[in-house]
């Protein structure tokens, strides 16, 4: 009996601690459902592990040491936010037209730890308010036309009429749209077509399969394909 009670005096005051972690694990759920939704690299187990990892290390650095003279529980902390900077960085990357992507979802996963770590600290009221605003970010950031919308790349293969189609008039053409061309290479398909491609930066109001079918209908250009 006196072990059993020794180990639930040892046990029964974590208890609380495993449900931090746990609370934290199902806030990083719900952040990376709404990526998921937006089949982003970093989804649901992603953000959950996070979440989880960060408040456990949260907790062993504030509780684990505590038979440790003059032990700095902030060291951790502060090894979780740089720590979890490596992470973000393996999920931005560089396309050949320079684009780059992820950044969004790298900066999500940095402010997950930082709720997992809020949830691991005990300031259960600031980890889920800092989660349901996190999401609340990504929902309207996105549904805001004028504040989530961004310019994007596109590559677009022109095959045109050697005889009528011209790189001025089409370079004329996408400037009078606001379309930056990033890229141009032009060659001979063959003795009568005349083959263009470009990488091009479209802004946020431009709609590719628009900007498609609207080529597709001038008389100098064959074909698009993008």
């Amino acid at each position: 009996m006196n072990f059993l009670t020794s180990l639930a005096q040892q046990i029964l005051p974590q208890c609380e601690l495993v449900l931090r972690i746990l609370l934290a694990g199902i806030l990083g759920c719900a952040i990376g459902f709404e990526r998921k939704n937006r089949n982003k690299m970093a989804g649901v187990r992603t953000h959950a592990v996070v979440a989880f990892g960060a408040a456990l290390m949260m907790v062993v650095s504030k509780y684990g040491f505590y038979d440790v003279a003059d032990y700095d529980a902030s060291r951790i902390a502060a090894q979780i936010v740089s720590g979890v900077g490596f992470l973000g960085a393996g999920i931005i990357f560089v396309r050949h037209n320079n684009s780059v992507s992820g950044l969004t979802t790298a900066a999500g996963i940095w402010a997950t730890a930082g709720v997992g770590m809020a949830m691991g600290a005990g300031q259960y009221f600031i980890a889920v308010s800092g989660g349901m605003i996190l999401v609340l970010l990504q929902v309207l950031l996105h549904k805001i036309g004028f504040l989530g919308r961004e310019s994007y790349y596109a590559n677009l293969k022109i095959i045109g009429d050697s005889k009528r189609v011209s790189v001025q008039q089409l370079e004329q053409y996408f400037l009078e749209k606001g379309i930056h061309i990033t890229g141009l290479k032009v060659s001979k398909a063959n003795r009568e077509q005349t083959k263009i491609e470009l990488e091009l930066l479209l802004p946020p109001s431009c709609n590719k399969p628009d900007l498609i079918s609207e080529l597709a209908e001038r008389k100098d250009i064959v074909s698009v394909k993008g």
